[in-house]
């Protein structure tokens, strides 16, 4: 299969729902894309929370400079679900961290783009290897820990679970440390999509209810659509504003999301988990993606 990447480069600040569904769809299309040529991944996490990146990453939310992703003054992303990675390479390359071509090389040999997040890696905008399920969050909590009670300083920390994540224990000791020490610049993204790569989540081991268990854990906690973008622009807006008015509570934004949205024959199949397409799958989706 003969792909392209398209090098095109999309600015970080406020935008309409219109403009970050065009993101969207540009890291859809790359997700297929990256998948197809590596023939080996996954694509239903990846797609299904693709506006979640577009609007975190390109609704001036995060503060980033792409040439510099070392840059002191930046916000930290740590995915957590590191198996999700295809769809935070597709963002930081939408971004302009590195050319789109690079996608081409996910998971092959000696690649920048492994199949989970590497920082030894050296690839621009990974803040942290991850990929055991339960630490990536541990390690944001930490980052959020440091910025706010040593170094003083206003930066944000975003970390994204899945929703089977939630299994984990360390995901709950995690949250527990974000609200003793009173951490409103963490901002915790549940992909809440009820799928797992073995069934729905309520049937391998119900997390249920998610936004009364982070109340408890004293988290301000948002429910959403995660495919509104105008819900989730409303609901880092209020992240920000917990921030800002230093309301020592961490915040938590429950996405309720479609695995594999935007591809007809993926949308809410637990089976495409971990699979990538075909190149006939692959030359379909495209279409759909338009």
């Amino acid at each position: 299969m003969n792909v392209e990447f398209e090098q095109k480069v999309f600015p970080n600040k406020r935008q309409s729902a219109e403009e970050l569904a065009e993101v969207a769809l540009h890291i859809r299309r790359d997700i297929i894309k990256s998948l197809v040529l590596a023939q080996s991944g996954h694509s239903g996490g990846p797609l299904g929370s693709s506006d979640i990146f577009a609007t975190m990453y390109f609704g001036g939310y995060m503060r980033y400079k792409p040439e510099d992703m070392t840059w002191e003054g930046r916000d930290r992303f740590v995915l957590s679900a590191g198996h999700m990675c295809p769809v935070l390479y597709a963002t930081l390359a939408n971004a302009g961290c590195f050319p789109k071509a690079e996608l081409a090389t996910l998971r092959k040999y000696n690649t920048r783009l492994q199949g989970h997040p590497g920082r030894d890696m050296g690839l621009p905008g990974i803040e942290t290897s991850s990929g055991s399920l339960g630490q990536g969050i541990s390690i944001a909590v930490g980052m959020a820990m440091s910025d706010k009670l040593l170094d003083k300083n206003d930066r944000r920390v975003f970390s994204l679970t899945g929703d089977g994540e939630l299994q984990e224990g360390s995901v709950w000791e995690a949250a527990m440390a974000a609200s003793h020490f009173k951490l409103d610049n963490f901002c915790w993204i549940i992909d809440n999509n009820d799928c797992q790569i073995d069934g729905r989540i309520k049937e391998v081991l119900d997390v249920y209810p998610i936004d009364e268990k982070c109340r408890s854990f004293g988290f301000d906690t948002i429910v959403v659509d995660g495919h509104n973008f105008t819900e989730l622009m409303s609901a880092f807006d209020r992240f920000l504003e917990n921030q800002k008015n230093n309301t020592g509570k961490p915040t938590a934004i429950i996405a309720k999301t479609y695995m594999g949205h935007g591809v007809s024959f993926m949308n809410d199949n637990y089976k495409w988990h971990g699979v990538p397409p075909s190149v006939e799958q692959a030359e379909k989706a495209l279409a759909e993606l338009v």
